[in-house]
């Protein structure tokens, strides 16, 4: 009996060696390039080109998950009337096929604040500041948490150090749109979800922005949920329940300068009235400010006052979803109207987008008649809401139907503004002045790109090929005569997959692998295929 013990506690000690050992790898070290670094730094170092005229303020503001035909700029029937946003497009262009690079928020914010695909410098992943710290917790984690297609990524667990979660984010060796235009004289600020790294390196103070507010997560709460004025809307899947338990801690808290602050105001309130404030103070100075909202990202929550106005609306959560809609509609019409008491409104140059498509896996969501939503390559994941005003540049009342990407919210910036890049790296944002103003014919694009390690996508001409190397899923778009998305052709036309997965493979030839593992991955199905979307 005793020999017997004695061995089951040798087991049991061995079992519990293996189950609570510390995960973290350090061979997945995250390295920066120091001739990169010092390439980038010795460009920042350098004077700014010359311009005799005074440049035009950039105002870029950003939603978070909002779907395009959850506003009335693309729906006049939409269930969450945007009128500001309607009002922005009115002074200037809608973008009928405006994509961004990614179908999830951190690659996508990645390549809109660098004007280049994320996959060059590795960025196909959300940023992370959380994995299972060993084998114990991750098998729990797979086996009691996964649920409705959220699910902990499948085989042996391969978990970077903390060293190497600190240096996930922008590199160092890459140049932000705000170190771009301070290089310029630019004043810099950023009222809003950075998201694009947390560590010391790359933290948005750090990247260019002389001013922020904000938090680093990609989620925060809006408002304390005891607050009777204000009324929220929670989930049963993983990431909901994660969303509301972490609240405003760690990188989730709202900062000022960096500095950990107690916010009692709604958050897509505070945000604007923070931006307004900003640009009222450096209206006498070029300024760039950068207007990230979380608005319509869970956490659910909205004012009481904006959920009441969709009554009619018979779920509670809808009602919250359409009310925090409607509230950033609001947001953003204050800021407008901030920049015509300033005076600068008509040598400020607007750009409003959102980070990918909305999010359908809440059951709350809309993209009809896209299909698809956000973590999917689908248009109802890509295509989004993008409009952009610059009066007497940007010709008012303009729709533009060519495909364009935010990769070139970027580049128009960075030309309008008279600033220069360096010739050290390839940049894919094209300048769309020329193609608004007549002065450029054709399609800025020959082609668009998505990539999230196995996930992929191109767009050319008007066909669309989606791939998913884990699943084997193939299908082939017509977007001219199917832009919603439902008729597969890849069966009819398996010439053309090939050309389209050629381009694929020479673009990928172009890029790094991703920098960091996963965390978590969403299983969905559509229209009889199988898809799996790294997290």
């Amino acid at each position: 009996m005793k020999r017997t013990a004695v061995v089951l506690l040798l087991m049991l000690c061995a079992f519990a060696a293996y189950g609570f050992w510390p995960l973290g790898d350090p061979t997945l070290e995250i390295r920066f390039d120091p001739d990169a670094i010092r390439a980038t730094r010795e460009f920042l170092a350098r004077p700014p080109v010359p311009n005799p005229k005074r440049p035009p303020n950039v105002l870029l503001i950003l939603a978070d998950d909002l779907g395009k035909h959850e506003t009335t700029l693309y729906r006049p029937s939409s269930a969450a009337p945007t009128p500001n946003l309607e009002r922005l497009a009115a002074d200037g262009v809608v973008f009928t096929q405006g994509y961004v690079t990614s179908p999830v928020c951190s690659p996508s914010r990645a390549g809109l604040m660098t004007g280049r695909y994320q996959q060059r410098y590795g960025f196909d992943l959300l940023t992370h500041d959380r994995y299972a710290h060993n084998r114990i917790e991750r098998f729990v984690a797979r086996h009691f948490f996964s649920s409705h297609g959220w699910f902990v990524r499948e085989g042996e667990p391969r978990i970077p150090v903390q060293r190497d979660i600190d240096r996930q984010g922008v590199p160092p060796t890459e140049l932000t749109l705000a170190e771009i235009l301070k290089k310029q004289g630019y004043a810099t600020g950023i009222f809003g979800k950075w998201h694009l790294g947390s560590g010391q390196e790359m933290i948005p103070e750090r990247r260019g922005f002389d001013t922020q507010y904000g938090f680093h997560e990609a989620f925060s709460l809006y408002a304390d949920p005891d607050d009777p004025n204000f009324v929220g809307a929670r989930d049963d899947y993983f990431a909901d329940r994660y969303q509301w338990r972490y609240g405003r801690s760690g990188n989730a808290a709202i900062r000022r300068n960096g500095v950990v602050i107690d916010e009692p105001r709604y958050l897509t309130d505070a945000i604007a009235a923070e931006a307004i404030a900003w640009i009222e103070a450096h209206k006498d100075r070029p300024f760039f400010a950068y207007v990230p909202f979380n608005a319509p990202h869970a956490p659910l929550q909205a004012p009481r006052a904006y959920a009441d106005r969709f009554a009619n609306e018979p779920r509670e959560e809808r009602r919250v979803y359409l009310g925090m809609i409607a509230a950033l509609d609001d947001a953003v019409g204050r800021i407008l109207d901030a920049l015509a008491r300033a005076g600068v409104a008509d040598n400020t140059l607007v750009v409003f987008a959102s980070d990918n498509g909305a999010a359908t896996y809440t059951g709350i969501a809309d993209n009809t008649p896209l299909n698809g939503g956000k973590f999917m390559n689908y248009a109802g994941g890509v295509n989004v809401p993008f409009a952009a005003r610059w009066p007497g540049m940007i010709p008012s009342g303009a729709t533009y139907s060519q495909p364009i990407s935010t990769l070139d919210a970027f580049m128009t910036i960075v030309r309008a503004a008279g600033a220069e890049l360096p010739s050290d790296r390839p940049y894919d944002g094209v300048d769309l002045l020329p193609y608004l103003r007549g002065d450029a014919t054709g399609m800025p694009h020959e082609a668009l790109f998505w990539r999230a390690d196995n996930s992929r996508g191109v767009l050319a001409g008007h066909y669309k090929l989606i791939t998913d190397q884990r699943t084997g899923t193939r299908i082939l778009f017509d977007l001219a005569a199917d832009p919603g998305e439902k008729s597969d052709l890849s069966a009819a036309e398996p010439s053309r997959v090939d050309e389209l997965e050629q381009k694929l493979r020479v673009w990928e030839s172009q890029m790094v692998a991703p920098r960091w593992p996963s965390v978590m991955e969403y299983r969905y199905r559509i229209d009889g295929h199988d898809f799996i979307f790294p997290l």
